[in-house]
């Protein structure tokens, strides 16, 4: 399992229709050429991560500073998936807002569809990764955008982003599910910081007003190991002696010192949280993967339970920001920090303005090229994409031929 996060100011304004086209053609041709060239799982791999992610969407017409890149760059995909079904060699489901709910009945058609036997498994993956970064992963941004890629052979990535509105900053992170091990143990191979790449500097700023921001709470470190055990014990004790300690550890202005009062929300609703509790007991969950699965746990009901396992048991929680951890460059490949993903947005411009508008002419002959290169390819004419190949070639300076 691969897991990554990028963090990115939010702008107002949105693609406009007559450049949307554009980029649903665009990210189509690219996904063909790539997926023809090196199998549909090398097009995941890219997709899950954060830098490639960032530079495809400066190609499709993007700046590099515009927030909407997730959200539209998704949809052009799901949309190029819309066009070409099969042909497109990926399989795009979810997006913003409330269609990011219906990807569970997405993936169930989808399965069908193309007979995929372990379409439960692909639904667990969605449901999880979505429930891991907007319970298990407290950190002030909350999740409205979810785009799942598969492939017909059930390998999967997910690109999902929360919104801080306060912050006015956005968090985006990227599954890859290559091998997956554990869902609330450091599910990822890293996490990329991107805070000084991508020139936010939002992290620890208090929000408008001088609020304070709510404490982070990393459910999924592996030094929180402890403390999701314990989280999972408490909930199979008796719903009344679990309330009771709730009842005790959150009444009276005094119980906490001051750094205490963020861990837990105060106006919690004891009545719901019974519910919950009582719900949740009675699945007997043996572990926190299982009760973090279970309908109805969110975030109160897991910071509460991450508090209480602290107090009664001593099991430390994680205040560890899942973006420290540094990302290592892909093993053969040269290292990113040579490039800078806003050099993409010179292909042909951004939808802002900067660094330039888009450049309609260049747009549309980029799309001609890669979309004749890829019906050559599929015929058995090589020659074009040998082409575009050598261009690469020369513009990383490693071949000496023009």
């Amino acid at each position: 399992m691969k897991r990554r996060v990028a963090h990115l100011p939010l702008h107002g304004g949105q693609a406009p229709a007559w450049l949307f086209k554009r980029m649903t053609r665009l990210a189509g041709a690219v996904t063909m050429a790539i997926v023809d060239q090196f199998g549909p799982e090398e097009m995941l791999a890219r997709l899950a991560d954060p830098w490639w992610f960032q530079a495809f969407g400066c190609v499709l017409g993007f700046d590099w500073h515009s927030s909407g890149v997730t959200t539209v760059t998704c949809g052009a995909l799901k949309q190029a998936y819309r066009q070409h079904g099969r042909d497109l060699g990926i399989i795009v489901a979810g997006g913003k807002g409330g269609v990011s709910r219906k990807t569970p009945d997405e993936l169930a058609r989808i399965s069908d569809e193309y007979g995929i036997n372990e379409g439960d498994r692909l639904i667990y993956a969605s449901r999880m990764s979505a429930k891991v970064d907007s319970a298990a992963v407290q950190d002030s941004f909350d999740i409205y955008h979810h785009s799942f890629f598969l492939t017909p052979a059930g390998q999967w990535c997910v690109v999902q982003q929360g919104m801080n509105e306060q912050q006015k900053a956005a968090r985006r992170y990227h599954w890859l599910g290559e091998s997956v091990r554990d869902f609330v143990c450091e599910p990822h191979a890293a996490v990329r910081d991107v805070d000084g790449l991508f020139g936010t500097g939002q992290r620890g700023k208090k929000p408008a007003g001088g609020a304070p921001r709510q404490l982070l709470l990393n459910m999924v470190a592996e030094e929180a190991d402890a403390n999701r055990k314990a989280s999972a014990e408490l909930i199979r004790e008796n719903p009344d002696w679990l309330l009771e300690q709730v009842k005790r550890y959150t009444e009276g202005p005094t119980l906490f010192a001051p750094t205490r009062h963020r861990v837990l929300d105060l106006d919690v609703s004891r009545s719901r949280l019974r519910k919950i509790v009582v719900a949740a007991h009675e699945s007997d969950p043996q572990d926190f993967e299982t009760l973090l699965g279970t309908k109805g746990v969110g975030a109160t009901t897991v910071r509460a339970l991450s508090l209480l396992a602290e107090l009664i048991y001593e099991a430390p929680t994680s205040r560890r920001d899942p973006a420290d951890a540094k990302l290592p460059g892909k093993p053969g490949s040269e290292s990113t920090q040579d490039r800078r993903w806003a050099d993409y947005s010179y292909a042909h411009g951004g939808k802002d303005g900067t660094p330039f508008p888009v450049d309609c002419a260049t747009f549309d002959r980029s799309i001609e090229v890669l979309n004749r290169a890829v019906r050559s390819a599929r015929v058995g004419d090589n020659e074009r994409v040998e082409a575009l190949q050598r261009l690469a070639r020369v513009s990383r300076g490693d071949d000496g031929a023009a």
